[in-house]
């Protein structure tokens, strides 16, 4: 995200409650740094959180507005927070409201958790400016997509067969999930490390489980594995 130029996409006088909920410490602080000079932007963040757990004590604790969401969260990703906060959701008069902000641009990401609740889905190379322009209109009840993302969203609604169960897919964790897929587009480990904020070395071991799992040997197998599932 690129520093926020100007205070039009949030005009005088609005101003919207948002929690951070992302693994990433480093991330959540440069995101806080960007969009909450609540003078400047109108956002307010009033709590962050890096697991499922402490993201659904504190938004039932501080009652946001609008969440901002990371897919791939320790204790069950987005999609369980999602489903521990639709009470919430669900409120008549003060609808906490979710936005997912997350690295992955996958199909089956987006569609999880707008089927979980989410009004929107935008990828972390999202500008400052347009973030917070989509949190207001979040905020207001609209849905927001990163361009490419909102296809999915229509292809997935307008089926009518419900999505086949993959039990390989299925062993895997979310974060492995994440990895797989930037390999099997030719990311190198450093890359990859650098794009979750995570070391080599746990690049390595996420590899190795996904191998293992999967029972195939080494990367060219995994990439094939992938492509035969639409996963690049």
């Amino acid at each position: 995200m690129t520093d926020v130029e100007s205070t039009e996409a949030t005009g005088p006088g609005r101003h919207v409650r948002v929690v951070l909920v992302d693994d990433h410490r480093m991330f959540r602080t440069g995101v806080q740094a960007e969009i909450g000079r609540t003078e400047t932007t109108g956002v307010e963040v009033v709590g962050e959180a890096a697991d499922v757990d402490q993201a659904v004590t504190v938004i039932t604790a501080t009652r946001p507005e609008v969440v901002l969401l990371d897919v791939h969260l320790p204790g069950g990703g987005g999609v369980e927070v999602l489903r521990r906060s639709a009470q919430l959701m669900a409120d008549a008069e003060n609808p906490v409201r979710f936005l997912a902000l997350s690295v992955s641009d996958a199909a089956e990401d987006v569609i999880g958790v707008i089927r979980g609740g989410a009004r929107g889905y935008v990828t972390k190379t999202i500008t400052g400016t347009d973030l917070i322009d989509s949190i207001f209109r979040v905020q207001e009840g609209d849905a927001v997509f990163s361009p490419r993302l909102a296809g999915f969203v229509l292809d997935a609604f307008a089926s009518t067969d419900a999505p086949p169960v993959d039990e390989d897919m299925d062993r895997l964790t979310q974060r492995e999930r994440e990895v797989l897929r930037l390999i099997a587009r030719g990311y190198a480990y450093k890359e990859i490390a650098k794009q979750l904020f995570i070391s080599v070395k746990t690049v390595e071991s996420h590899v190795s489980a996904v191998l293992r799992k999967l029972q195939l040997s080494n990367r060219h197998e995994l990439t094939r594995w992938a492509t035969a599932r639409r996963l690049v």
